[in-house]
């Protein structure tokens, strides 16, 4: 798709791009350095610069936006929940981030 078919989508639903960007920017952050402990740790993700081994690689799983949603939010095996480190901005934002770098939203 091009660039400014995109840019018309995004306008189209009432988007910045800007708005979008700054939520990946800020999912990134969540990923890298705002969680505690850090998604890095324990995740293998390329676009974080990560090669954790003890969650899933997050590269191969591909996980919808909602999938990381609700395990960020919940937690998931030996993985903890978030729901009261992060705030619901913080969630959504590292879910974006997540799902569009591994191609899970599509």
């Amino acid at each position: 798709m091009r660039k400014t078919a995109v840019l018309g989508a995004i306008a189209l639903i009432g988007l910045s791009p800007l708005t979008i960007a700054s939520d990946f920017d800020k999912g990134k952050q969540v990923f890298t350095q705002e969680a505690q402990p850090s998604c890095t740790i324990c995740h293998t993700l390329a676009d974080a610069g990560s090669a954790g081994a003890i969650g899933p690689d997050l590269d191969e799983l591909k996980p919808t936006m909602e999938q990381v949603v609700n395990a960020v939010t919940s937690g998931v095996g030996v993985m903890p929940a978030f729901n009261e480190s992060l705030s619901e901005e913080q969630i959504n934002a590292v879910a974006h981030y997540v799902a569009t770098v591994t191609g899970g939203n599509k």
